[in-house]
């Protein structure tokens, strides 16, 4: 449903990003909302953690405070997607 990703900026404009931070807010088959990060070096699998909701409501609130803390930590938003259910 959503998917925002993250990456590490540093000041030297031509260095590619070395860390990512994602959030994903997706709908599962028993009717939950699941809050699922991941973050680490690029390249790598990274590390995982998931969350899961009764609505959707608190899963993009707690989406969002994970957006905010990697903002936070000195990363910047490079890709953000909303799929619709067809």
């Amino acid at each position: 449903m959503l998917t925002l990703l993250c990456h590490r900026v540093t000041d030297d404009a031509a260095a590619t990003p070395m860390h990512f931070y994602r959030v994903d807010v997706t709908y599962n088959l028993f009717g939950e909302y699941t809050v699922m990060r991941a973050w680490g070096q690029v390249g790598s699998r990274g590390r995982y953690a998931n969350a899961w909701f009764g609505n959707l409501r608190d899963a993009i609130v707690v989406a969002d405070q994970s957006y905010r803390r990697a903002t936070g930590r000195g990363y910047r938003l490079t890709e953000k997607v909303f799929a619709s259910a067809a």
